[in-house]
């Protein structure tokens, strides 16, 4: 088992969460996404708050300036060929802070993805 997660945890209502904005954008024809963040104390990984972001400028207006934050993404494409997609993207959002914060979630973003 990867030492970060040993480190890192998701609470059974995260994972469900998850599972439920997977399943609630795979038909989507925009933009959705949501923020989490880290607990420093407990290092759990958490949904900042219960909003699904449709607009992308609402979301980068949201973002904190000093604190990182992950953000999981679904862009919905039509391929070439005409198929839909809907590939999820994980952005980590670090603004310049202070270097533990940075190392914190550069950490746990692999356990995240």
């Amino acid at each position: 088992m990867a030492s970060e997660a040993r480190l890192y945890t998701f609470s059974s209502e995260t994972l469900a969460h998850l599972r439920k904005f997977r399943l609630g954008t795979s038909r989507s024809a925009t933009p959705k996404a949501e923020v989490y963040s880290i607990n420093q104390k407990t290092l759990e990984i958490a949904l900042v708050d219960d909003e699904v972001y449709e607009d992308l400028e609402s979301l980068a207006e949201d973002l904190p300036e000093t604190t990182p934050r992950f953000i999981l993404l679904s862009y919905p494409l039509t391929l070439d060929d005409g198929r839909k997609a809907q590939p999820y993207v994980l952005v980590a959002w670090l603004p310049n802070t202070k270097p533990e914060n940075a190392m914190l979630y550069a950490a746990a973003k692999e356990l995240f993805r």
